[in-house]
């Protein structure tokens, strides 16, 4: 197995196990994408806690492997043609974590593309409007007297939440009986909506039953509930 010591990463958060994959996060709505993934997979991983609180995500060896300065990044020892290979941003890891184990990502092209473009909405949509309303209505927002930033994702929100509840009004899924990397990325940031933003009466999340119907379904799932603590904060 090729070593990881050329990783500067690895000299601050060592590898204890270095054939497996090594995961650097936090249990944001970001970060649980992947270790739901990993767990959901059963692929053998490393987590390893970076504490964005704390600036280690803008240290010299996290930006080594990140030069974006965010979480999460993973390295696989065994990449392709058993090469390590180092990877950043929440999106690009789903994909490659789907096929490396031939899991939740349709082999069927027309599947597969339709799939990918519910993950996009995610990474362009759902995850950055989420995150706007959270500051906005929760976080240093609140001490801006101007309310119209918080009153526009709230709408934004909104509108998001019912784009996706029109789409489970016939599905169990957002793919329909297949479970898939859209979900994953997904559940995360619906749930950090209402608890960890506290945003559920703010965006009346009662009236998208769909919704939440989905999201009790994807916190059921034994791999989301484990990955939803991964990596354990200290």
């Amino acid at each position: 197995m090729p070593a990881l010591d050329a990783f500067p990463i690895t000299r601050r958060w060592p590898a204890r196990h270095p054939e497996r994959i090594q995961l650097y996060s936090l249990s944001t709505p970001n970060g649980v994408k992947v270790s739901i993934m990993l767990e959901e997979t059963g692929l053998a991983y490393e987590p390893h806690l970076v504490d964005i609180m704390r600036g280690e995500s803008q240290s010299t060896e996290f930006l080594a492997l990140n030069p974006n300065g965010k979480i999460p990044a993973i390295i696989d020892p065994d990449g392709p043609d058993g090469k390590p290979l180092a990877l950043f941003e929440s999106g690009a890891i789903l994909l490659y974590l789907a096929e490396k184990s031939g899991r939740f990502l349709s082999s069927d092209p027309s599947l597969r593309w339709e799939t990918i473009q519910w993950l996009f909405l995610q990474m362009a949509a759902i995850g950055p409007m989420f995150g706007q309303l959270g500051f906005f209505h929760k976080f240093a927002g609140r001490e801006i007297e101007d309310k119209r930033p918080l009153h526009r994702y709230v709408a934004e929100t909104k509108r998001l939440l019912g784009i996706l509840d029109d789409r489970l009004a016939q599905r169990t899924w957002l793919m329909g009986d297949g479970y898939s990397i859209a979900d994953i990325a997904t559940i995360g940031w619906v749930r950090n909506l209402i608890t960890f933003y506290e945003a559920r009466e703010l965006v009346d999340f009662d009236r998208f039953a769909h919704v939440a119907a989905w999201l009790e379904r994807g916190l059921a799932r034994p791999a989301v509930r484990r990955g939803l603590d991964v990596p354990v904060r200290k």
